[in-house]
């Protein structure tokens, strides 16, 4: 069953189209990787289905709703409840605990349970640095307080951008180790990414180039 579905989407900035009429179905639970030299659209692609951006035309259907007519405030509504965010920059409040990061998007979906937290940080493998601040925290650890951030709301889809750009080969491991378990969860995972190596162990590689489409394949080891 499809979970998102873009439209002959485009989108324009001035005589420039970041996106052009680009059509994608991805269904429940499937993990696909979005790949693209650098202007090709895969951060313009990444907005629009965060629901950080609106495209020009067409449509992008979440659930079967056109988010692509909603306003910036029901945006904001739907960003926080149905996608959880993993960004290349960690985005971790220097003077807060890794169990308070993660605290953070519960204080702007619900209420803020340090149980939950905690629970979301063991999930990663982190519950024993739950109390360090992110500067006591190696690249990979706070990458990981992230993705325990981006999941404790339950989201529909995890969105990463670039998700291990800014990690070693042993953390990358650790941060792709994670997406495979979430993927078996069945958690649908939409990654942005450069890397040939993280498009290689998604179930689908999304490839753009100017824009549009140039190929979308599954992967070898998921079937054809």
């Amino acid at each position: 069953m499809s979970l998102l579905e873009l439209k002959d989407v485009s989108k324009i900035y001035g005589t420039l189209k970041a996106l052009d009429s680009v059509s994608l179905t991805v269904d429940n639970g499937e993990w696909v990787a979005i790949m693209g030299p650098s202007g090709s659209g895969k951060s313009t692609m990444m907005n629009i289905i965060g629901c950080m951006d609106k495209p020009t035309s067409g449509q992008v259907l979440l659930d079967g709703r056109d988010i692509a007519r909603e306003s910036a405030k029901n945006l904001t509504r739907i960003r926080r409840d149905k996608i959880g965010l993993i960004f290349q920059q960690f985005h971790l409040v220097n003077y807060l605990t890794a169990v308070e990061n993660v605290m953070t998007a519960q204080y702007y979906h619900s209420m803020p349970d340090e149980k939950e937290a905690l629970e979301a940080l063991d999930r990663v493998g982190l519950a024993d640095r739950a109390r360090h601040l992110p500067s006591q925290l190696s690249g990979g650890e706070q990458q990981r307080v992230c993705i325990a951030r981006a999941l404790i709301n339950y989201p529909e889809i995890v969105l990463a951008d670039e998700p291990t750009g800014n990690l070693d080969e042993a953390n990358e491991n650790i941060v792709l180790d994670l997406f495979r378990q979430l993927h078996r969860d069945g958690t649908t995972l939409i990654v942005v990414t450069h890397d040939p190596e993280v498009g290689e162990v998604a179930q689908r590689t999304v490839t753009l180039e100017h824009g549009v489409i140039r190929r979308d394949a599954k992967n070898e080891r998921f079937g054809a």
